[in-house]
């Protein structure tokens, strides 16, 4: 019995300790910094932060209580969408592309132009941030849920079906118990995304609540406002993260790794039909979103001077007689915003690849700082972003540093996962011939890598997207985040809407373009993956 208890014990302790001391690490290398640079008035320590928050208390309290409750329900009504798309998916499977393009084409809506449209649907109140909380977590959740519930054991299907139960017994009894782990931890990417949403929605036009207050901040260049809200805003969504992951790691141990995308698969076509297939999908989806976004608008009679339709939008950039014009300066900021993301975009991606393989090689490094990354991934983009800015400035370099930020520690959580994967057996093989642990990395670990490099690639688009977008509405002055925010006070609901629907195109189509190029990948270097 003592010893039983003993081996847990034994190998939680060295977690733990790794954990306090990552965190004291960057608690005093944080004071020494702003220590050394508190002549710059660019940098609060904790000690200051701490001032900060105990003279303000109640103020932060009440902020953080009206974001929480925004958050909250957020949550659930996301939650709640992301599971029922995956229901549908599985019980009416010849629908699951479509389902699984329009859920996409949603999820990557920019939240920062999609939030002034609310507020004017929904007038004063909390329907925007809670809608924008929703829309920020519901493909989290849906796309685990998905897999977990193909995962279902064979056994268990052929059990039902022995019984003369239908598909939606088996969805209710048999695959939401299978899909349970999966769901957890969808839910636990959730928690600190609904945070994130619920503070944009702040963002665009709402009274209280943690978003007003750091807008308020910001402009009036409170340097200590700012750090204290990010702090704040950090502390809460890597509370929400880690209490969701322990649940979870309770109640399922084995449960499995964190899969934001479903697998590249081969399903045997040939590729001039699978082009046709992609093609036909295509156009599918496009005519589903047109025929929503004007059937949604006439059944709820939303007038026509905010609610732009399709035709409003293709007039405007197509046939109205300033339509080049337009289109001129639409690509304008679209060129530069891209001039960002995408750097920022591939840096993210490197510098996440490069240090899991670091973390492979030198397993004592990754105790140290793994901790410090996993509870850093969960922090909102939009706590982050004042601070980068006010390091960096409004140039350039910190705007490519917001989006490599938020693409980063997704994707060394995500890389590091997929290096561990690596069979067991093919590494027992390296071993037996004493190859090198850096030779080992390239030729067994890299290709088991692949695929949750790739699902980390393509939900990185919508986030690079968000990222850049939040630092140009907020700070930058240019590309399209700037150009959405210049509308929404102009009531320009015309270039508004062209805008929202460019950011929207432009984020599918990368996602597709970088699927297509992880089936390409893998049929090469790890053909198991795709069959």
């Amino acid at each position: 019995m003592t010893l039983s208890l003993r081996a847990p014990l034994m190998t939680v302790a060295p977690r733990a300790t790794m954990a306090v001391l990552s965190l004291i690490g960057v608690l005093v290398g944080w004071e020494i910094l702003a220590r050394a640079l508190a002549s710059t008035y660019l940098l609060a320590g904790p000690v200051d932060v701490t001032r900060y928050l105990i003279d303000n208390s109640g103020l932060m309290l009440r902020a953080l209580s009206v974001t929480l409750y925004e958050a909250m329900w957020g949550f659930v009504w996301g939650n709640l969408a992301g599971i029922a798309l995956a229901a549908v998916v599985v019980l009416v499977p010849r629908f699951e592309n479509l389902v699984q393009s329009l859920a996409l084409v949603v999820f990557c809506l920019p939240l920062v132009a999609t939030g002034p449209i609310l507020r004017v649907l929904y007038g004063p109140g909390l329907g925007p941030q809670v809608t924008l909380a929703a829309l920020a977590v519901y493909y989290t959740t849906f796309v685990p849920t998905v897999v977990g519930l193909r995962a279902t054991p064979s056994t268990w299907l052929d059990l039902v079906a022995s019984f003369g139960h239908g598909r939606w017994k088996e969805l209710t009894v048999v695959r939401a118990t299978a899909a349970l782990p999966y769901l957890v931890v969808g839910l636990q990417i959730a928690a600190p995304a609904a945070f994130l949403g619920a503070m944009v929605g702040e963002f665009t036009g709402a009274e209280r609540g943690m978003g007003v207050l750091a807008i308020q901040a910001m402009r009036s260049l409170d340097v200590q406002a700012t750090w204290a809200l990010a702090t704040v805003a950090s502390l809460v969504s890597i509370l929400a993260y880690l209490v969701v992951g322990g649940i979870g790691k309770y109640l399922w141990p084995d449960r499995p790794s964190i899969i934001m995308a479903s697998p590249a698969q081969n399903d045997g076509a040939g590729r001039g039909a699978k082009w046709l297939k992609t093609c036909g999908l295509g156009f599918m989806t496009l005519g589903a979103v047109l025929v929503l976004w004007w059937g949604l608008f006439e059944l709820f009679d939303v007038n026509s001077f905010f609610a732009k339709r399709p035709m409003d939008v293709w007039s405007y950039l197509v046939t109205s007689p300033k339509a080049l014009e337009h289109r001129l300066v639409l690509w304008e900021a679209m060129g530069e915003t891209m001039a960002f993301a995408v750097p920022g975009y591939l840096a993210g991606l490197l510098l996440g690849a490069v240090l899991a393989g670091v973390f492979v090689l030198m397993p004592n490094l990754a105790g140290l700082v793994l901790p410090v990354s996993i509870a850093l991934r969960s922090i909102p983009i939009v706590t982050t972003a004042p601070l980068i800015v006010l390091c960096l400035g409004r140039g350039a370099a910190g705007t490519i540093t917001i989006v490599a930020v938020m693409i980063f520690f997704p994707t060394l959580i995500a890389c590091l996962q997929g290096l561990r994967q690596a069979p067991g057996q093919i590494l027992d093989v390296f071993n037996s011939f004493a190859t090198s642990p850096l030779r080992t990395l390239f030729l067994a670990r890299m290709p088991a890598m692949l695929p949750a490099f790739f699902a980390s690639a393509r939900m990185a688009v919508p986030a690079a997207i968000l990222a850049v977008t939040v630092a140009e509405w907020l700070s930058t002055g240019t590309g399209i985040g700037n150009l959405m925010a210049l509308t929404t006070s102009t009531s320009d609901y015309n270039m508004l809407y062209s805008s929202i629907a460019a950011v929207t195109g432009l984020s599918a189509l990368a996602y597709a373009a970088v699927g297509a190029l992880e089936r390409v990948v893998l049929t090469i270097y790890a053909p198991e993956q795709v069959r």
